[in-house]
């Protein structure tokens, strides 16, 4: 079978790869090598797919439904790896392929970097296909479940190592950007002021939204795509916050509509209000810097609107 990689993630690696990457060009011969290793029975290349890696249905060789995942260093599957390891399928799909003894941070077992063999989930319902209100109930409970203790000893990024590299991005873009300066000077400010701070230092998915929440078979929804981070509740919930940004810019009322949303996302997770008004303004400006800069401008002005109103 042919590999192709979906027209979505030609794009979206294309606008972060760093010169002289490869990857792409490899992924049609590491994906028929990781099927071989594995005995397996490819069924489809998932579509539209991922930003970051590309998503096969397989079935392994007792016929049990599987998806292998093949994803560049740069989005950290390994990272991913040693999360989905540690919740153990409490709360996230579940890995299928052990951690290697002592790897924590690491990599997988011989001939698996950057290569994960996951349960089969329901790809194509997600929690985004619910009403709204339904939907982030059932977002917010899956992701409270996500919340534990990093494993001990572990290498996963910080909040704080993550959000200093962002920052000197949207420094720069700010930059070459003087209107968006006034929304990345608030933006650095509160997170200095949060990281003052922190209350709490939880293993967090990192980049959860509605469409990470998937419907399964062993649990109604389990999360997936993890992009693990350590810190606080608030950090995680941000982005949250702002899903469905499309349809928030829409109505009349959109700017109100999300601070009710801060409020009772806060209210039912027990996390302080002000704490994750302050990392949503601060993912929000992140996204539309980022946006900006690859060259997307429609996202980057919803996002940027979207952070004026916080």
């Amino acid at each position: 079978m042919a590999f192709e990689p979906p027209r979505r993630l030609v794009r979206a690696l294309g606008e972060t790869a760093p010169e002289g990457d490869d990857w792409l060009e490899k992924l049609p011969g590491l994906a028929r090598e990781a099927v071989e290793r594995r005995e397996l029975t490819v069924e489809r290349v998932q579509l539209p797919g991922g930003r970051s890696s590309l998503v096969v249905l397989v079935r392994r060789a007792d016929g049990t439904p599987a998806v292998l995942k093949l994803a560049p260093p740069r989005a950290r599957p390994e990272s991913e790896r040693v999360a989905l390891a540690h919740w153990g399928g409490r709360g996230a799909v579940q890995l299928l392929e052990p951690v290697s003894e002592g790897a924590e941070g690491a990599e997988g077992s011989e001939g698996s970097e950057g290569v994960l063999l996951l349960e089969r989930l329901h790809p194509d319902v997600s929690v985004r296909t619910l009403p709204e209100a339904k939907a982030l109930l059932e977002a917010a409970g899956t992701l409270r479940r996500l919340w534990v203790n990093p494993p001990e000893g572990h290498v996963f990024e910080t909040v704080a190592e993550r959000t200093g590299r962002q920052a000197k991005a949207m420094r720069a873009g700010a930059d070459a950007a003087p209107e968006v300066a006034p929304l990345v000077d608030a933006a650095l400010a509160v997170r200095e002021e949060l990281l003052d701070s922190p209350p709490e230092h939880r293993l967090l998915h990192g980049t959860f939204r509605q469409s990470k929440v998937l419907s399964g078979d062993r649990m109604p929804w389990l999360a997936v795509g993890p992009d693990p981070v350590v810190g606080e509740h608030a950090f995680d919930l941000a982005r949250l916050v702002r899903d469905r940004v499309e349809d928030l810019i829409a109505q009349p009322s959109g700017a109100t509509t999300t601070r009710r949303r801060v409020r009772r996302l806060a209210e039912s997770l027990e996390v302080d209000r002000d704490r994750l008004r302050g990392w949503t303004l601060f993912r929000a400006v992140e996204s539309g810097v980022r946006a900006r800069r690859v060259g997307r401008e429609r996202d980057a002005e919803l996002l940027l609107e979207f952070a004026s109103w916080l």
